[in-house]
């Protein structure tokens, strides 16, 4: 079962049951789907429907900070909320051990590097482990071995 059909399933589901919370965010995620499917003029093959739900996780993510740094609890609890029904759709990330050694054996492959491979490296990393790991993580581990 594809990543739609799975989401239209999970939200019949739970609209039968009256879970709003997670049938208005599964809602909004097929709506994001179906605009994402008219920009491109053609159906979405299974990576590009991630990159959408990767993208929707992301924004409740920033809208989290947003929120709780405005003193808006109830407002990021709501962003948690959709957060966690969004994760569910999403692969398993990587503990930062595991993105500390992708990102080691990433350098490695570039030799010697100095602060101003960074964008190279970042490049190449996040491509390596694009779904896998949060690419905030990823660059903080980076910044950490280009000082050392």
């Amino acid at each position: 079962m594809g990543f739609l059909e799975e989401i239209n399933s999970a939200m019949k589901e739970a609209m039968k049951s009256g879970d709003k919370v997670t049938s208005g965010t599964l809602k909004m995620l097929k709506t994001d789907i179906t605009y994402e499917k008219t920009k491109t003029g053609a159906d979405l093959t299974e990576e590009q429907i991630l990159e959408v739900v990767m993208r929707a996780a992301k924004k409740r993510k920033e809208a989290i900070s947003e929120y709780e740094r405005a003193g808006r609890q109830e407002l990021a609890d709501a962003e948690k909320a959709e957060l966690e029904v969004i994760s569910g759709y999403l692969p398993e990330q990587m503990g930062e051990d595991a993105i500390s050694k992708a990102v080691e054996e990433i350098i490695a492959g570039f030799g010697e590097i100095t602060q101003k491979d960074f964008g190279r490296v970042m490049g190449m990393a996040m491509q390596e482990l694009k779904g896998k790991a949060d690419g905030a993580v990823v660059r903080k581990i980076l910044q950490s071995k280009l000082k050392a």
